[in-house]
């Protein structure tokens, strides 16, 4: 353990070295709301539903378009993240995020909202891209403990923002705990303009929209290595916007637990991963991606087939805690992936696979409450397990790249 504490230290003051700190502190604070406010929706879709009178099909497609609007706009983002730069791109994407939820919050009837949400999920999507290339700029050494901490900081924001957008709903009205995000997002936007080097990545002349750009990343695309986690990370999307859409409402209606219950452990899901993705990334950078993803997946297999069997709270604390690991995923497929790009068409590469399997992966949460609406939510969640295991398999299929592990 001190070993490990010891090797922590170490990677924290290498990150913050040369002034990087406050480079990356800048980058994660948006981040953190960011992800923390797209995960309130799932907490807050009973209180939609009374509301505008839906279904859980309904509001499954809700969330669909939210993540579908979310893998659309990465490919975009990844080509505006190479032309220009990163820092102006989240800047932007942040402003936009706060003008759809403006409109998610004001929204008189379900069109409204139902044309809202997808364009928040549009907004939000052109930052994540542009925080990867700015961080493997800033960290071409250590891109996996780097991406770590920014996405732990995401998982912050889904531990707190949750919990505290039910007991807000529950106390107030919902919409009252989105609206919270609202000025703490402009803050963030404003530190990243100040903080952030804004530099063009496409130095030397690159035109990212031209024919022999698009050649490159296909021909990076058709390599088996990049086949394979592209194939992982469709599964793996699909399973995560299926299981994070309806977990609190299954807490609901099939453990009976309360609302603010189940937005505590929702929360709770997310502040496993606030430890895990910082190790996992660290793990990616010294053994490799395939047994590092391996690791990170086989307790959320167990906890997955385990969580129709268990009623008690504290049982469900375990088991919540047991799926929590699988969180660790991002920090190191997608630091995998950026590394697998040259860097003039980073963006674009990275954004290409990103919104192809984000794309794909957003049909998880209609299709999960189509099922969840015919009396099936338990077998779901066995079914989930079940996707979780062939990702397992792909990944120590999968062929790696020269050096790689």
């Amino acid at each position: 353990m001190s070993n490990i504490l010891k090797s922590g230290r170490e990677e924290v003051r290498a990150l913050r070295r040369n002034g990087r700190g406050k480079i990356l502190a800048a980058v994660a604070f948006p981040w953190a709301l960011l992800l923390g406010s797209r995960m309130a929706l799932p907490v807050l879709l009973p209180y939609i539903q009374a509301e505008f009178g839906l279904g859980l099909a309904t509001v499954g497609l809700l969330v669909t378009l939210l993540w579908l609007g979310g893998a659309v706009g990465q490919l975009p983002g990844g080509i505006l993240a190479d032309k220009y730069s990163g820092g102006l791109i989240m800047t932007v994407s942040s402003g936009l995020v706060v003008v759809a939820l403006t409109f998610v919050l004001f929204a008189p009837n379900g069109a409204v909202l139902f044309v809202a949400v997808p364009i928040w999920g549009l907004a939000t999507s052109l930052y994540p891209i542009a925080r990867i290339t700015v961080l493997s700029e800033t960290y071409p050494d250590r891109l996996g403990s780097a991406l770590g901490i920014s996405m732990a900081s995401g998982d912050l924001g889904q531990t707190l923002g949750p919990p505290a957008a039910g007991a807000v709903a529950a106390l107030l009205v919902w919409q009252a705990g989105l609206g919270v995000v609202i000025p703490l997002l402009i803050g963030g936007g404003v530190g990243i303009w100040f903080l952030v080097p804004r530099r063009a990545r496409s130095d030397g002349g690159t035109d990212t929209l031209s024919m022999e750009t698009a050649r490159d990343v296909v021909t990076e695309l058709r390599r088996p290595t990049m086949l394979f986690v592209s194939g992982i990370l469709i599964l793996f999307f699909f399973f995560w916007q299926a299981f994070t859409s309806f977990f609190p409402t299954y807490l609901i209606a099939e453990k009976g637990v309360s609302g603010t219950t189940a937005g505590l452990l929702f929360g709770l899901f997310f502040a496993v991963g606030a430890v895990v993705k910082p190790l996992a990334g660290m793990a990616y950078d010294r053994i490799g991606m395939r047994w590092a993803l391996i690791g990170v997946l086989l307790g959320p297999v167990v906890g997955l087939v385990l969580l129709p069997m268990v009623e008690r709270l504290e049982t469900l604390v375990g088991v919540t805690l047991l799926i929590s690991p699988m969180l660790g995923n991002g920090a190191i497929t997608q630091s995998f992936v950026a590394e697998q790009f040259p860097t003039e068409i980073q963006g674009t590469g990275l954004g290409a696979v990103r919104t192809a399997s984000a794309t794909a992966g957003a049909t998880g949460p209609v299709l999960f409450g189509i099922v969840a609406e015919r009396g099936f939510f338990n077998e779901g969640y066995v079914a989930l397990a079940v996707v979780l295991v062939v990702v397992i398999l792909l990944t120590y299929r999968m062929p790696m790249p020269s050096g790689s592990q």
